[in-house]
């Protein structure tokens, strides 16, 4: 009961503020942000150590330092990320490109910003001009849905409904963009 009620807590508080998407030469910029009544060491786990990954985004495991290598495999829609982390600030910050080998760079960075309550995540995320940046934050939205239930203790599976209601907002945000 109590971990029913909590489930629901986490879809209905969701913050229904919507990243935002610039566009600047040949790329998009995204960047969607949380505030998290967590620690930041708490958020931090969830973004660096393999147990927790495998919680929210994805198996794998992310070398902790700047040129280490970041790799997860997201089994179920075949996307594999094979790059390096190329900016790390523990426990405040790390980036790496989603990309596989051969792909075009799309830089991902996590930062985590203490607050009194708890800690501000923000995620930004880079693509070339000519790839589906809507689908792309639609998705970092169902991850960040269930990072936010892994930490609560409630790991859920990817929420396809968030998906495709946030995939329609950020394609509509795309077509004022193009104005």
């Amino acid at each position: 009961m109590f971990r029913n009620k909590l489930f629901n807590s986490i879809m209905t508080d969701q913050n229904e503020d919507l990243g935002t998407i610039e566009k600047e030469k040949n790329q998009y910029h995204a960047r969607l942000e949380r505030t998290l009544n967590h620690p930041p060491s708490a958020v931090w786990s969830m973004l660096t150590e393999p147990e927790n990954l495998v919680e929210w985004l994805a198996p794998g495991h992310i070398e902790l330092f700047e040129g280490g290598q970041a790799n997860l495999n997201f089994v179920d829609s075949g996307i594999v990320i094979a790059s390096a982390v190329t900016l790390f600030d523990a426990p405040r910050c790390i980036e790496y490109s989603w990309s596989g080998p051969d792909e075009p760079l799309r830089p991902l960075r996590f930062e985590v910003e203490p607050t009194n309550d708890g800690c501000t995540l923000t995620m930004s995320l880079s693509t070339p001009i000519d790839e589906d940046i809507a689908r792309s934050c639609a998705g970092f939205e169902a991850h960040l849905l269930m990072l936010l239930a892994a930490l609560e203790g409630i790991p859920i599976k990817f929420p396809f409904q968030r998906f495709t209601e946030t995939r329609a907002a950020y394609d509509e945000m795309l077509g004022q963009l193009a104005q």
